[in-house]
């Protein structure tokens, strides 16, 4: 399979675009292998990064996906030689939606379209995914240049990504990295419930849960040419992916965390009424019956809590079952994907 990938790596000269319904007419020898670009007002780049993928993977079929560009960002990627469609609803998690039920192919690249990323880099990510039979691999970004990695993304996704490890498992480094390959396993048994960039969240700890197959490779990373203008922005995009962390963790591991919130509200419970409880055992009274029942009630809340967790936890353990039913009901790799 290395063979495979390093020759369609290699190859000299570029083929026609194929189109969608054609992509099962190559030969059974070769895997599929398609390129999606989702992308909003890249007309700077996105021809670049089309040229770049088409030396790469010349056998690849390369999709952008345009979410609502106003610019030339539609016209560009068509005249580079790549299949085009559009996604009206707003944001990366939908537009990446719409190109894993839509494009039908045996391994995938996912790439954002601002210039940032080496395409150089896809060969090895994809023998890498196809020689070990996995499920996901990660381009974890590496840069010397400030300006491409700014010091607060940087701290927030070394941060969150710590959080993800420590909770999921620590075989990801980069969790927001934009640029992945992945089996068509993955793609076709991907849920996508996020809507914006915390899409790449929702990549990393659904692959965890499940416990696929998954590893990383570095990748270079570079700053944006000009012209070229970043959508994600620090505070608004990065306390959405910290909420998003925190649902998935309420989701996936709800007996903690409403134990954990059951123990909180019992804390404050004892915090109000102890004093209360030792007036009553010094002089037989109450004489801040308000405190008694907010104490009172405090209790109250903290059993429905933990009773609750209880109840998610059963839930929680069948949507599993399901999950892990759904990723098992797509063909495992073939002998033309993976080595025997």
């Amino acid at each position: 399979m290395s063979n495979t990938i390093a020759r369609l790596a290699t190859a000299a000269s570029t083929p026609r675009e194929l189109p969608h319904w054609e992509l099962d007419r190559l030969p059974a020898s070769e895997p599929r292998i398609a390129v999606l670009i989702p992308c909003c007002n890249e007309a700077a780049t996105i021809a670049k990064v089309i040229a770049d993928f088409q030396a790469s993977l010349p056998r690849a079929q390369i999709y952008v996906y345009d979410n609502n560009s106003s610019d030339r960002t539609l016209l560009s990627a068509r005249a580079a030689g790549a299949v085009v469609r559009k996604e009206l609803l707003q944001g990366k998690g939908h537009v990446v939606r719409r190109m894993f039920a839509d494009v039908d192919a045996d391994l995938y690249v996912l790439v954002d379209g601002d210039d940032t990323y080496d395409a150089a880099a896809a060969p090895a990510m994809l023998t890498l995914l196809a020689e070990q039979c996995l499920d996901m691999v990660t381009a974890a970004r590496v840069t010397a240049d400030q300006g491409a990695y700014r010091p607060g993304h940087r701290i927030g996704n070394r941060m969150l990504s710590a959080v993800v490890r420590g909770v999921f498992g620590g075989r990801i480094s980069d969790m927001l990295s934009g640029y992945r390959a992945f089996s068509r396993r993955f793609v076709k048994s991907f849920p996508a419930l996020a809507g914006g960039f915390e899409i790449e969240t929702e990549f990393t700890v659904h692959a965890l849960q499940l416990g696929m197959p998954v590893a990383e490779i570095a990748a270079s990373y570079r700053e944006r040419p000009a012209g070229s203008k970043s959508k994600l922005h620090t505070w608004s995009d990065g306390l959405r992916i910290l909420r998003m962390v925190l649902v998935l963790i309420k989701e996936d591991y709800p007996l903690p965390f409403f134990a954990i919130a059951g123990a909180t509200l019992l804390l404050s419970a004892l915090a109000i009424g102890a004093s209360e409880l030792m007036d009553f055992i010094r002089t037989g009274h109450v004489p801040r019956l308000p405190s008694v029942m907010l104490s009172t009630g405090f209790v109250l809340l903290s059993s429905l809590t933990l009773v609750c967790g209880m109840v998610l936890e059963s839930v929680e353990r069948g949507r599993k079952e399901i999950k892990r039913l759904a990723y098992l009901a797509m063909p495992r790799p073939s002998a033309r994907q993976c080595p025997k």
